[in-house]
């Protein structure tokens, strides 16, 4: 990795003439070599951009947003930079807000929705999106900054960005002044922009902001059509990724929990943007570890891997999918039994899922099936199902919710208020994943060894309808005896 141009040390610049450590900017750089870096290079203004795909609905999203706050100024930044180590930073993500409404990725960026009255007394928003403008050749910062675009890479002019994402731009630089001076109500999306926080310190409130929060993730419960062909691209890729990982099993074996993670990755990169979430890649015992990230133990022939993966797309969507794989291509009696539990309890879940019906109706029918397995194994003493589910015995090895909504974030719309959300019911175009599981602790005495050490879960994307849901991620098979047929040809080629 290249390191930034900096000031020479004392030994080397007390070599060089006084007139050459004068450059006011950049001490250590000599005025030629400044004077020489501002001229030379061709105009690369591009011209006639068509708009990005989603910019008629993120135009949508706007002005539903605007209806919603009448006579507020709106204030949405997508982020900056955090240091991963020393002078190097972590891959830039913006903020799911940001992105949502302007379908722009770019860091430092800041959407503000400024009030606006019409003739007729009506109330709007004039929306401008605040950009870094292309780096500055005159005063050395597209070379000398660490940030400039000879180090990081060139980005759109503010022109270009007007053109693709159909928005008004100006420099970000202005914006926290501009900020200061502001008068009139204003609300923030909070955590993502600590210089426009600051800016707005003595005009916003955090009760204000939390209900701008809000509205932002109710607004993202029922996607648009952009949004759900962007969540059957993440599936699909992701069903690709799962394939990948079922051909290098052995070279697992080899290696560790590692080379799945790997594998699943590059399908990510090379067919989207990134992981939407740390992969859980858990061999054997590891996979009763609902958030096993760590990724390095041993895969071996006659245990289960758990695989809980999804694509993030370039827009942003990500597809949230688990399958539990019999490492060696066939499933013992035992697991077999278990697993085709945790099916049964999916299938009733994915029943479940229908518009008008309550949202927690998929987590109950799965729960229920659930139990009554445990019962029925004796894992509960002499309980009926009932008194299990009353009690919620049943979560001692179901450990979690049965699903969550799924978007631009895996656990989308989180923010969102507990009655329009968990207590409200479905609607045609939510997206929510369905993944029941049962997880046996390697320490849990009370249940019989052989079953101590086996974790499985299988995880969906549906999508409700207008008649029901579909099942996103159907193209991978989930019933136990699909599921050896289906490895045995990946592996077959």
């Amino acid at each position: 990795m290249a390191e930034q141009l900096t000031p020479e040390t004392p030994e080397e610049s007390e070599e060089q003439p006084i007139k050459q450590r004068k450059n006011g900017l950049y001490p250590g750089v000599s005025d030629e070599l400044a004077e020489n870096m501002k001229s030379g290079w061709a105009d690369t203004e591009l011209h006639g951009l068509e708009p990005i795909a989603q910019a008629a609905h993120t135009a949508d999203r706007r002005a539903a947003l605007s209806r919603r706050f009448p006579g507020e100024r709106l204030v949405i930044p997508a982020g900056n930079l955090k240091t991963r180590s020393n002078d190097t930073e972590y891959s830039f993500r913006a903020s799911t807000e940001y992105a949502y409404l302007t379908g722009d990725q770019t860091q430092d960026g800041v959407l503000v929705l400024e009030p606006r009255t019409l003739p007729d007394g009506t109330h709007s928003h004039e929306a401008t999106v605040y950009l870094l403008p292309r780096s500055d050749r005159e005063n050395g910062e597209f070379w000398l900054d660490g940030q400039g675009e000879l180090w990081v890479g060139r980005r759109h002019s503010l022109g270009e960005a007007e053109q693709l994402l159909g928005i008004p731009a100006k420099d970000v630089r202005e914006l926290a002044a501009a900020l200061k001076e502001a008068t009139g109500p204003v609300r923030a999306v909070r955590g993502h922009d600590a210089g426009i926080e600051a800016a707005l310190t003595d005009k916003v409130t955090a009760e204000r902001d939390e209900e701008l929060r809000e509205y932002l993730s109710e607004a993202r419960l029922v996607k648009d059509a952009f949004e759900v062909s962007e969540l059957r691209k993440a599936c699909d890729a992701t069903a690709r990724g799962f394939e990948d990982v079922v051909k290098v099993l052995d070279k697992a074996e080899a290696t560790s929990e590692r080379y799945i993670e790997g594998t699943f990755f590059l399908r990510a990169r090379v067919e989207g943007n990134d992981i939407g979430y740390g992969s859980i890649c858990a061999a054997g015992p590891h996979a009763t570890t609902l958030h096993w990230v760590r990724n390095d133990g041993a895969v071996r022939s006659g245990e289960l891997l758990l695989l809980d993966a999804g694509v993030e797309t370039n827009e942003l969507y990500t597809a949230d999918v688990t399958r539990t794989l019999p490492i060696n291509g066939t499933f013992s009696p035992l697991q077999r039994k278990i697993y085709d539990a945790v099916y049964e309890a999916q299938e009733a879940g994915i029943a479940a899922v229908k518009p008008g019906a309550p949202y927690r109706a998929f987590h109950d029918a799965a729960q229920r099936v659930l139990a009554e397995k445990l019962v029925e194994w004796g894992l509960c003493g002499d309980l009926d199902v009932e008194k299990v589910l009353e009690l919620g015995l049943q979560r001692r090895w179901t450990l979690h919710g049965t699903g969550h909504m799924l978007g631009m974030d895996v656990h989308d719309c989180a923010a969102a208020r507990t009655e329009t959300y968990v207590a409200g019911d479905l609607e045609p175009g939510m997206c929510l994943t369905v993944e029941p599981g049962l997880y046996f602790q390697a320490d849990d005495l009370t249940v019989p060894e052989e079953y101590r050490g086996i974790g499985v879960r299988i995880e969906d994307d549906i999508l409700v309808t207008e008649d029901g849901n579909e099942n996103l991620s159907a193209s991978l098979p989930r019933r136990s005896d699909e599921v050896e047929a289906w490895m045995a040809r990946v592996k077959q080629g």
